[in-house]
């Protein structure tokens, strides 16, 4: 598996899903992996190659030094992967934590991207002191670490919320790459810690303070029924943003790409066709 090599020393594993045409990155959510855009990316090769990454923390990358997941390094990694993969300002999508890194990614370096896709980016108008009463980050602690098989935690999750929610394609994709092998068992890729601490700086980095100085075309989406970044908040960011669109996806909530592959690439190429 190809890696790049963030500033701050982290070995970042990205996988090339194929395809032709312009470049084409995806960023993953927190908690998840680079896996779970392989049922999205199957509508998208016809139009494009596609490449994304594990971000720090998860999947098949480097923990953060030091257990800090300050979010700027999340922005580094998909910098580092422009590089190593030789992404010449290529689209990009992404969903959650992948849509706020993307943005401070171009925040950090402008031009980087042609233009983004970002389903309900944690972008807040806000910051907050580091603390520990984040309530996903309290539940993120509280996770069920191992399994004895990966069998048994997709049955486990299929049956659980809000997982149970996704796309049976998505959700195997996770527990496929989402878990490593462990001795008598498999154990999640992203320690639950590194999960609660990712929470826990999701409203402490700036990217809505600079959100001016990102002048690509940006779609931003979210769900109807989200409990994250609502169509108020969306419209928040879009007004900061030179060159914004909005969608709010009804009958939606805050998984709305996992939950339905195919919507998401229709959204994702008609958006970068447009721009």
């Amino acid at each position: 598996m190809p890696t790049a090599h963030t500033d701050d020393g982290v070995d970042i594993a990205w996988h090339d899903l194929g395809g032709s045409g312009p470049d084409l990155l995806l960023a993953h959510a927190t908690g998840f992996c680079a896996a779970v855009w392989e049922p999205i990316a199957r509508h998208l090769t016809d139009r494009f190659r596609v490449v994304t990454f594990d971000e720090r923390g998860h999947g098949a990358s480097g923990r953060a030094p030091g257990g800090n997941y300050e979010w700027h390094g999340f922005a580094s990694d998909a910098l580092a992967v422009l590089a190593t993969a030789q992404l010449d300002r290529p689209f990009a999508a992404g969903h959650s934590c992948g849509g706020a890194l993307l943005l401070l990614a171009e925040q950090h370096r402008p031009s980087s991207f042609a233009a983004l896709w970002c389903f309900e980016p944690i972008v807040f108008p806000f910051t907050t002191p580091p603390g520990r009463n984040n309530p996903l980050a309290a539940r993120a602690r509280r996770r069920t670490a191992e399994f004895a098989s990966r069998e048994d935690a997709l049955a486990n999750y299929r049956n659980k919320r809000p997982l149970n929610a996704l796309h049976p394609d998505v959700l195997a994709a996770y527990v496929r790459d989402g878990f490593v092998d462990a001795e008598g068992c498999v154990r999640l890729a992203c320690e639950p810690e590194d999960e609660a601490r990712t929470y826990e700086m999701g409203s402490q980095h700036d990217a809505y303070d600079h959100l001016d100085g990102v002048r690509c075309p940006v779609a931003l989406l979210c769900g109807e029924h989200t409990d994250a970044i609502t169509p108020s908040l969306l419209d928040r960011q879009a007004e900061r943003l030179p060159r914004a669109t909005t969608d709010v996806w009804r009958d939606h909530g805050h998984f709305g790409p996992l939950v339905d592959p195919e919507r998401a690439a229709a959204s994702i190429a008609a958006s970068f066709a447009a721009g």
